[in-house]
């Protein structure tokens, strides 16, 4: 089984790799504002924008113009989404006559969708009408994409600029985020997933009468065009429940490999639009190299702790190995129609990126192979991560690296010819610290209180790694869950909007920052003592510092849950 395993994860880590160089080179283009095919259509579109509001595309912002500008659009995102959601009972589009959004869900979906995270503590189905799925959750698909797109390519200009006090124009980065890069793919991916049975209409719900004479309410709506952003901006609500594990939003085999191809895809290429802006593709591709090295390590350990199954069942004589009447290892929790190898891949393609999407149950995974999606949050949502905050953040870590490479040589570190100094490397601490502080902290605080120990339903070890979970994919701007918790409740409600919103805005605006300060900076020409930044030397002692930093920071909280979970369970024990 694992060669097969193999197999799958090395014909995928192919395909994205061919993909994400034409789209990151593509990009490039976009945000260099050179020509492209797209041009003679979209340009016209782009002025109209811009005559319509207000915007001044000649003009640049400085890093604090720049964060400012995306604070207050995201901020007034989020309270239209919130006014829609209490309000969807007067406002059309509501075949099934679906009531206000409670006030405390209403605020935390609205908080979820606005900063990319898209955590839901409800089912879609029977809680969002279609104009609040649409107008609402679709619309932040597709803009809290675009602001995480936009603040990539912010930091690159200030990686790359030399002696400049400017970092580009928000508006006009957020303009062409949208127009060229996520709608033309997104409108070609909708009509795939059309073709493959997804479906795509604002009928009422279908009530059927199943053959034992009982009524069924088959759910449907305008599925196919939240699907494809969802996955292409690794945002990851689902329109369903049960999200990309039910039929409707993933029914073939194709719509599940190209899914997992949207989540990787332009994270993935944003590496190679770096590199092509930084004038040195070898830079793209370190890193690129450092987190596919991430990627695949995840995915292997994952696949083989579910392939693995429960040991307590072999004790009592039942079969773990596959054969013709039994897949083999841990099936709890999966569809038998995508079976644990494809499960547990997208399982780490949807947590080494921001999306959260998930088709398999997290909850119902081993505890190593829960484990799994767990650290590729804490990493930071790196590998690969989210559509821009990936990059910016793997830019940072490689601030981190140089510096402690300078110090091994006994010389002021440097990248792209850039001495980093002391401010430099206070604003990487600062979003280094940021991260653990706003999951560790609520998570700390939902232990001891009475209202967040009311919503885990499986106390022990278990029961920790659903709340540390919780709070880990809210800091990481993930969304995916170990459903297992009743998160629907005040307490959680509240605790996450502050996770969520800290882990995407405090995070972004130290990041900014650092581009800020690189950005005014000279370049000086490389010497002896150089480390080089574009090789496999570089790319190991990324990888090395970025394990490090998160084994130091989540390690004790991890040795409470997943792994004495694990030991646990060797030793026969069940929780």
């Amino acid at each position: 089984m694992m060669v097969d395993a193999v197999l799958q994860v090395g014909v995928f880590a192919l395909v994205v790799t061919i993909v994400s160089v034409p789209l990151g080179l593509y990009m490039a283009r976009v945000f260099c504002e050179e020509r492209t095919l797209l041009d003679p259509v979209l340009r016209p579109v782009e002025r109209a924008i811009y005559r319509l509001c207000g915007v001044r595309p000649g003009t640049e912002m400085t890093w604090a113009e720049y964060a400012a500008a995306i604070l207050l659009f995201s901020m007034a995102g989020m309270l239209v989404l919130y006014g829609l959601e209490r309000m969807q009972q007067v406002l059309p589009f509501n075949p099934q006559g679906l009531g206000p959004v409670a006030q405390d869900l209403a605020f935390n979906t609205a908080a979820s969708f606005a900063t990319n995270t898209n955590w839901q503590a409800y089912a879609g189905e029977s809680t969002m009408s279609y104009l609040t799925q649409m107008a609402g959750l679709t619309f932040h698909n597709f803009v809290s994409a675009a602001v995480g797109i936009a603040a990539a390519i912010a930091v690159i200009r200030g990686f790359v600029r030399r002696s400049a006090r400017t970092i580009g124009n928000f508006w006009v980065d957020l303009t062409r985020a949208v127009l060229w890069v996520l709608l033309p793919i997104c409108l070609v991916g909708a009509l795939i997933l059309v073709w493959q049975g997804v479906p795509q209409n604002l009928r009422p719900y279908v009530h059927a009468r199943t053959l034992e004479g009982a009524e069924q309410v088959i759910a449907q709506g305008p599925v196919a065009s939240q699907e494809i952003v969802k996955e292409l901006g690794t945002n990851g609500g689902g329109f369903f429940n049960a999200n990309s594990a039910h039929p409707y939003e993933n029914p073939t085999p194709l719509t599940n490999l190209l899914e997992m191809l949207a989540i990787f895809a332009i994270p993935a290429g944003l590496t190679h639009t770096f590199g092509r802006m930084a004038g040195d593709r070898r830079l793209g591709w370190a890193l690129f190299g450092a987190m596919a090295l991430l990627f695949l390590a995840g995915a292997e350990a994952a696949i083989w702790a579910e392939q693995s199954g429960n040991p307590n069942f072999a004790r009592l004589g039942l079969q773990q190995t596959a054969s013709a009447a039994q897949s083999g290892g841990n099936m709890e929790g999966k569809e038998v129609r995508n079976g644990i190898v494809n499960s547990a891949l997208w399982a780490t393609i949807t947590t080494d990126t921001s999306c959260g999407a998930v088709n398999s149950m997290h909850d119902s995974f081993t505890p190593l192979g829960g484990f799994i999606p767990l650290l590729n949050m804490q990493i930071g949502e790196i590998i690969f991560g989210g559509v821009g905050s990936g990059l910016f953040g793997m830019l940072v870590m490689a601030v981190l690296a140089v510096f402690i490479a300078g110090l091994m040589v006994g010389r002021t570190p440097e990248y792209l010819g850039k001495k980093i100094e002391g401010r430099e490397m206070k604003l990487a601490m600062l979003y280094v610290l940021i991260f653990p502080a706003v999951i560790l902290l609520p998570a700390g605080a939902a232990m001891v209180t009475k209202a967040g120990l009311a919503a885990i339903t499986n106390p022990g070890p278990h029961g920790f790694t659903q709340v540390l979970y919780a709070f880990t994919q809210a800091g990481a701007n993930n969304g995916s869950a170990f459903a297992g918790l009743n998160a629907n409740a005040p307490f959680y409600n509240w605790t996450l909007v502050l996770s969520m919103l800290s882990g995407r805005f405090m995070m972004m605006i130290p990041a900014l920052a650092l581009a800020g300060s690189l950005a005014g900076k000279r370049a000086v020409p490389p010497s002896a003592g150089t480390f080089p930044t574009n090789g496999v030397s570089f790319v190991i002692l990324l990888v090395g510092v970025i394990l490090i930093v998160a084994a130091l920071t989540f390690f004790p909280a991890d040795a409470l849950g997943p792994i004495v979970e694990h030991l646990a369970m060797q030793a026969g024990k069940l929780y």
